[in-house]
């Protein structure tokens, strides 16, 4: 969006992301949007860039994208707070410059504007999240059109309000739910992956021209389709894909997910005996199932052993795997006896289950019996 010489600086903007995948973010904005990280925190990541386009919307690893309207590491967790809150929003923010930003990145609908006001509070603090809301509301007196319809979901232009300890975060948000949804998730099975979560995971791959891509338990997709759209973005040409599951159900709801997208191999298998030949898989990415998901917990360690037995058979010397486990210590148990070194290990959460995202290396010069 070109900005007028009469205008203030570009603000800066901030994502919610995925706990613990802070810095597969701050990669792709760096690195697909020429952007600037000023800061991290947990579930945060605040940037500026050269210039603010619809290209943010196209971001894959982040739940939401705001304009950042004012910030502070100062709140004292007192009622006091709430009239800060207020004067801050009042105050400190150039609404109608936030406003002609986000109007350029949300054309207007067809009939009244819609707004809805949010508030997220984490903490112990003197005071209930609705009141922090009321403050918020009370700082924006005058500033949203009298027109404007009140909306519970699905508003045009949405004002949030995020409140953890005495950090507060308050912007206008740019994206809608289908950052973080996806439109071509139609078909779902249980414990489906998060897109953002699979988007960061097909980043951490490395996928290259002509490499060969394989989730081996694919249930909805979601990871074949994070890998295909990457590398659509990125023009990587000549890959394959394949994906499978024991699950029937599962295959077919990766086949209508991935339907207009083609060029993924799907097959019903089991994932401890794959129909594959050996040594033929650059890249594996795969999300086995968590104990929770298992009728029997304690059938991890044995599952987890058979599986990487298979996949690395099928890994080349010098492939990678990408993985993501609920159960770190068994998968480490299952890869001790094979020649695959530790690249990279983040703590995230994945249906509020601690989880470990990993990334592994096969040996250059590790042989397949």
């Amino acid at each position: 969006m070109a900005r007028r010489a009469e205008e203030p600086e570009l603000p800066a903007l901030y994502a919610h992301v995925q706990p613990g995948l802070e810095p597969v973010v701050a990669d792709e904005i760096t690195r697909d949007l020429r952007g600037e990280v000023k800061r991290t925190d947990r579930g945060v990541v605040v940037f500026r860039l050269p210039d603010i386009t619809p290209d943010v919307l196209k971001l894959r690893t982040t739940e939401d994208v705001f304009l950042l309207a004012w910030g502070s590491d100062s709140l004292t967790y007192k009622a006091t707070d709430l009239e800060t809150i207020k004067r801050w929003t009042a105050k400190k923010v150039d609404w109608p410059h936030l406003f002609r930003i986000h109007h350029a990145i949300r054309p207007k609908t067809k009939g009244k504007p819609t707004f809805h006001l949010v508030c997220q509070m984490q903490g112990e603090h003197g005071y209930r999240r609705v009141d922090a809301l009321d403050a918020m509301a009370d700082g924006l007196h005058g500033v949203v059109p009298a027109g404007w319809v009140p909306a519970e979901e699905n508003a045009w232009l949405e004002i949030w309000l995020g409140i953890t300890g005495k950090t507060a975060v308050c912007g206008l948000r740019l994206s809608d739910r289908t950052m973080r949804h996806r439109t071509y998730k139609e078909d779902h099975v249980a414990a489906s992956l998060r897109p953002t979560v699979a988007a960061a995971m097909a980043r951490l791959a490395g996928i290259g021209p002509g490499m060969t891509v394989l989730d081996p338990m694919c249930g909805a997709g979601t990871i074949l389709a994070e890998a295909v759209a990457l590398c659509e973005q990125r023009r990587i040409r000549e890959v394959r894909y394949l994906g499978g599951d024991i699950d029937p159900h599962a295959v077919f709801c990766t086949g209508q997910n991935l339907g207009r997208r083609g060029g993924v191999e799907l097959e019903k298998w089991d994932s401890t005996e794959l129909p594959l030949a050996r040594r033929i898989v650059d890249r594996l990415i795969c999300n086995p199932p968590f104990g929770k998901q298992l009728s029997k917990p304690e059938d991890i360690p044995d599952l987890y052993d058979n599986l990487v037995t298979e996949w690395d058979r099928v890994l080349k010397p010098g492939g990678r795997a990408v993985l993501l486990v609920a159960e770190q210590d068994a998968l480490r148990s299952a890869i001790a006896p094979h020649a695959w070194r530790p690249i990279k290990q983040m703590r995230c959460r994945v249906l509020g289950q601690a989880a470990v995202l990993s990334v592994w290396q096969k040996d250059e010069s590790s042989g397949t019996v």
